[in-house]
């Protein structure tokens, strides 16, 4: 194993929060393989690039020499993870969650070391809890310690139901840290209250408190909500190779950097080498083909990776957007910005009208694709090459 300084360095890489620090710095001390718990509810059927972000750093602890521990939440998903929703989720079925649960563990070892990694189901040690454990377990918290929680507390407040069930969530996942013995537990921002209840539920149980480590949660292609199916701006980990690198490509310059932080296993240093090269007038775009082959390669091949790059630079040439072109910054203001009207600002064409006409004729295209709602609205800050018909093209940065 590394020292340990070294070892936290990494550990550290794009966390938000650890907490505590230094009971970790303790645990590292000590020279020994830690027991680290990632949880996943199998609530679809195939992962994508958000959920990778938690099992990229299960991938650096088993790099460290730690105990990895991917653990599918097969029970749990049948009660369903209420954080952050604003309605009572729905449970699914104990068929759909074992369905959903097979491919989760064929798509993980893209990532993780199947000889490294241990893959565990809370239903192992939930189901033999029986009903007299489970009420043992719900009287470790009152009704107003649950209500502590940002989405409950907001759903009482505005009068929307709360089912007991869902004050179940967060107990069974800290039972987990409990049965498993977990010294470090996994999960995004959103999972606090969840994670600390862990460190709650194994201090009445006499174990050694988990440290608690907090990844962010990735912004999806928009840039703004986090990655999400249904919210569709994901990118799947199962997407077919041409795809996944046509959405790699259609981030934002900005929203590139966030990706390298926490998807990407190239070094830091090189990461810093790669901001410097754009500061330095290299193009965004040839940095962010390098994420997108990286990626590609890990989830299918390089050969295939390289297969998308071709693709696309056969695709781009195809389309013709030349180099030189006019420029327009425009401002996006508190409602975004509509499509026909950054066409008109663009002087693209001379009306609104005229823009969702030749919007409606397929004459408008966006970094070369064409463009088929004119109703579409841009609110995030990105840079956009538009074209009307053949020869009217544009460079926008919005802001």
């Amino acid at each position: 194993m590394v020292d340990w300084q070294s070892a936290l360095a990494e550990i550290q890489r794009g966390a938000d929060e650890i907490l505590l620090l230094d009971e970790l710095v303790v645990k590292l001390k000590e020279g020994k393989p830690l027991k680290i718990k990632a949880g996943f509810d199998p609530t679809a059927p195939d992962l994508h690039l958000g959920h990778t972000v938690l099992i990229n750093k299960l991938r650096t602890f088993q790099q460290l020499g730690h105990e990895v521990i991917f653990l599918i939440g097969d029970f749990t998903g049948m009660i369903g993870d209420p954080t952050g929703k604003n309605i009572t989720r729905k449970p699914l079925t104990k068929e759909d969650v074992l369905a959903n649960a097979e491919t989760y563990k064929e798509q993980v070892f893209k990532i993780l070391d199947p000889k490294l990694t241990t893959i565990r189901f809370n239903s192992e040690w939930m189901e033999q809890l029986g009903a007299a454990g489970m009420i043992k377990l719900a009287a470790n918290q009152t009704v107003a310690r649950m209500l502590e929680r940002d989405d409950f507390k907001k759903r009482y407040a505005n009068g929307q139901p709360i089912a007991i069930h869902e004050f179940l969530y967060p107990l069974v996942q800290g039972w987990d840290s409990v049965a498993l013995k977990a010294d470090i537990e996994l999960g995004g921002t959103d999972q606090r209250f969840n994670l600390l209840m862990g460190r709650e539920l194994q201090k009445s149980e006499g174990q050694r408190q988990q440290t608690v480590l907090m990844m962010p949660l990735l912004e999806g292609l928009d840039g703004v909500q986090k990655m999400s199916k249904s919210l569709g701006n994901y990118i799947g980990i199962t997407d077919a190779p041409n795809d996944m690198f046509g959405k790699i490509m259609s981030i934002s310059d900005d929203l590139m950097w966030r990706y390298y932080e926490l998807l990407s296993f190239l070094p830091k240093e090189l990461i810093t080498q790669f901001k410097q090269d754009v500061a330095d007038g290299k193009n965004p775009r040839d940095i962010k083909i390098d994420l997108a082959k990286e990626l590609i390669a890990r989830f299918h091949s390089s050969e295939q990776a390289e297969a998308a790059h071709q693709e696309f630079i056969q695709r781009f040439q195809k389309n013709a957007i030349p180099d030189e072109m006019p420029e327009f910054t425009l401002m996006l203001g508190s409602e975004g910005l509509a499509v026909a009207n950054v066409l008109k600002e663009a002087g693209l064409v001379t009306s609104t009208s005229e823009a969702m006409r030749m919007i409606k004729q397929g004459a408008v295209k966006q970094d070369g694709e064409k463009v088929e709602d004119s109703r579409l609205v841009f609110n995030t800050a990105a840079e956009y090459v538009f074209q009307v018909g053949k020869r009217k093209f544009a460079r926008v940065y919005l802001s």
